[in-house]
């Protein structure tokens, strides 16, 4: 029974440990994201905050999603 309670630890630090790995992709994901469209596009960006700002954050989410299929396309047309 204590090696029960040994090993519940454990996985419960390799579980955390994995979540902030992953929040920590999709915030680099989402960062990296903005900046492209800041840079790539700044018209665009524009509309996009000054909607954000106002409280719809739609227009936002489908620019950066477009900005991320993008990415994702030409990675796997590279590979």
């Amino acid at each position: 029974m204590s090696s029960a309670r040994l090993v519940f630890p454990m996985n419960a630090a390799r579980w955390s440990v994995s979540l902030i790995g992953i929040a920590g992709v999709v915030a680099a994901t989402l960062a990296g994201a903005t900046i492209w469209l800041l840079v790539s596009d700044p018209v665009k960006g524009a509309d996009t905050v000054s909607a954000l700002s106002q409280g719809n954050p739609a227009p936002f989410m489908q620019a950066i999603g477009a900005v991320i299929y993008d990415a994702l396309r030409g990675l796997f047309r590279f590979l």
